[in-house]
């Protein structure tokens, strides 16, 4: 089943699998032995329930850096604006390497793509050569990132 189909039916969380996606939203090392404690679970059933919830793709338990730390001195929120089907762009844009977001929407932009890049060379690259040659672009907006004053990936469960 793809992801897609995933998010057409939600997954019905219990008040145990919110309460676990809490305590790894709080601290993605957080052991499952220590987990199971608050949540009242064995530390196999926490991590039963943590790989369930990772399969049904409800969460990730990933490591997020810091892309100027990394050696990626530019990032930016690229609007994109397509004709023709919006589908196989986003997958295209998707696909490459320096893209860590690709939304659809509705509003100015038919897609928001987030880019991290080495250089203003490397960006000018990546926009002029790739992005742009996508079949179905046609046209791209910039919006160069100058400070990142919140990011957040604990927003909770309901």
């Amino acid at each position: 089943m793809s992801r897609k189909q995933d998010r057409e039916r939600p997954v019905a969380l219990d008040e145990v699998s919110k309460a676990i996606i809490e305590q790894l939203q709080q601290d993605g090392r957080r052991s499952y032995a220590a987990i199971g404690k608050v949540v009242g679970l064995s530390e196999a059933a926490v991590r039963q329930r943590v790989q369930r919830l990772v399969e049904a793709g409800v969460m990730q338990v990933v490591a997020v850096t810091d892309p100027l730390e990394l050696g990626f001195a530019r990032q930016a929120m690229v609007g994109v604006n397509v004709q023709g089907p919006l589908e196989s762009v986003a997958d295209a844009l998707a696909e490459l390497d320096e893209v860590d977001y690709v939304v659809v929407t509705a509003g100015s932009f038919d897609i928001l793509v987030e880019v991290v890049c080495e250089s203003d060379e490397h960006l000018l690259d990546l926009l002029s050569h790739r992005i742009r040659s996508i079949e179905g672009v046609v046209a791209t907006e910039t919006f160069m990132y100058l400070s990142l004053r919140k990011q957040t990936y604990s927003w909770g469960v309901r």
